[in-house]
């Protein structure tokens, strides 16, 4: 069946009408915004991106101390360093510190480059479409890495992955992205690299003042969350601590605790019946008053924590070389501990020979003269120096020397 046609409109006013509404924009394709805001300028582009890429690069090189520090593959084990004894605290912090200071500044990049994604034609040129492609990989994976990385100061993992295998992959992504990145745009940020560079003496001169003050603005947030956070791992601004997870002074003996005895299921241990097995070749076991009996000494040392968060603490015990030296272990021998604790991913830990035989490493029993509380490893726990925190075990209840 043939669907009728609607007469034309006779009255002339009517056709005028229709006419009318078809010029109008309700007939038109949404035209793309329109940026009369200055300062969306290569200039302004490349003193921030400057200062967002250098904290990157501290950011993931301090990154992959850390990871190796924490996952060592099997031939670098043996050979990580004990000293400095302060080198984890510095580059965990420095490494927490630049991931915090890099979200204003990649904040402050977007807003001055965001203008680019509507130009058109989308694509150009085959150097257009790398930079394309490099500004969209190396966008979604730093504001992906930046904020699970914030989310996992305060211990929170909203997601269903394990997040130190994917924050470590994601770091080489945001790498390669930004140098890719780096190249493209290596003519724009070389003409705009200084005030007196070609490319920034043709930009409105006008515009010099409101730069210097967007930037000026940029450099005091980034400050701002900077002097907020950082110290709870550089104590002398602790006092400034506001924004941080952590705070280095709070918690039970003067230092802050991430996993506590009720979560690692150790509340119930028991001094009289607690015994540390030490196997070897020649094996034997130890009482809480054997281990005690034999020469203690003192060290202070830092824990540090992967969160970012590090304290100095003066803690008292036995060196763990002596028991390997009783336990009959050759000078090459690393060591292997169990902790109490029933379900975790620290339960068990390996550790190096350079850590096991270095004078500081202690089988700790006190802390800031104090015996150990529950929450920081009540019997014994370990401290050693240059160590993410991770791996200061707690409740320790076995030794086993490894060749």
């Amino acid at each position: 069946m043939r669907t009728p046609r609607l007469p034309r409109p006779k009255r002339p006013e009517l056709r005028d009408r229709i006419q009318r509404l078809k010029r109008s924009r309700l007939f038109e394709l949404p035209a793309f915004p329109v940026f009369s805001g200055r300062l969306h300028d290569p200039r302004t582009a490349t003193s921030i991106g400057r200062w967002l890429g250098l904290a990157f690069a501290v950011c993931f090189v301090t990154g992959l101390i850390s990871h190796y520090l924490q996952r060592p593959p099997d031939w670098l084990a043996p050979l990580l360093p004990s000293r400095p004894a302060w080198g984890y605290r510095v580059t965990q912090g420095l490494h927490v510190a630049s991931g915090i200071a890099a979200i204003p500044l990649l904040f402050a990049k977007l807003w001055t480059v965001y203008p680019r994604l509507f130009v058109r034609p989308v694509v150009r040129s085959v150097r257009h479409l790398l930079e394309r492609l490099s500004i969209g990989v190396l966008v979604a994976a730093a504001v992906f890495q930046l904020f699970t990385g914030l989310l996992n100061t305060v211990q929170w993992y909203p997601w269903p992955f394990s997040f130190v295998p994917v924050h470590y992959a994601t770091a080489w992504v945001v790498a390669g992205a930004l140098l890719l990145h780096v190249a493209v745009k290596w003519p724009d940020i070389r003409d705009h690299w200084s005030r007196r560079s070609p490319g920034t003496l043709e930009l409105p001169a006008q515009d010099g003042p409101d730069r210097r003050s967007l930037l000026t603005g940029v450099t005091l947030a980034v400050g701002a969350v900077t002097v907020t956070t950082v110290g709870q791992s550089f104590t002398p601004l602790k006092k400034l601590d506001l924004l941080a997870p952590r705070h280095p002074d709070h918690g039970q003996q003067g230092l802050p605790v991430n996993r506590t005895a009720a979560a690692a299921g150790t509340t119930s241990v028991s001094a009289r019946d607690w015994r540390l097995t030490v196997v070897g070749p020649r094996p034997y076991e130890l009482t809480l008053d054997d281990l005690r009996a034999l020469p203690q000494h003192e060290v202070e040392l830092p824990i540090a924590c992967v969160e970012g968060w590090s304290r100095n603490a003066h803690w008292g015990g036995v060196r763990i070389m002596d028991l390997l030296e009783l336990a009959g272990a050759p000078p090459g021998a690393g060591l292997r501990f169990v902790s109490l604790e029933r379900r975790g991913a620290y339960k068990v830990m390996d550790m190096g020979r350079t850590y096991a035989h270095d004078p500081l490493t202690l089988l700790a029993l006190r802390l800031n003269g104090e015996v150990l509380s529950p929450d920081h490893g009540f019997p014994a726990r370990v401290i050693a120096p240059n160590r993410p925190g991770v791996w200061q075990t707690k409740w320790v209840t076995r030794m086993e020397v490894t060749l």
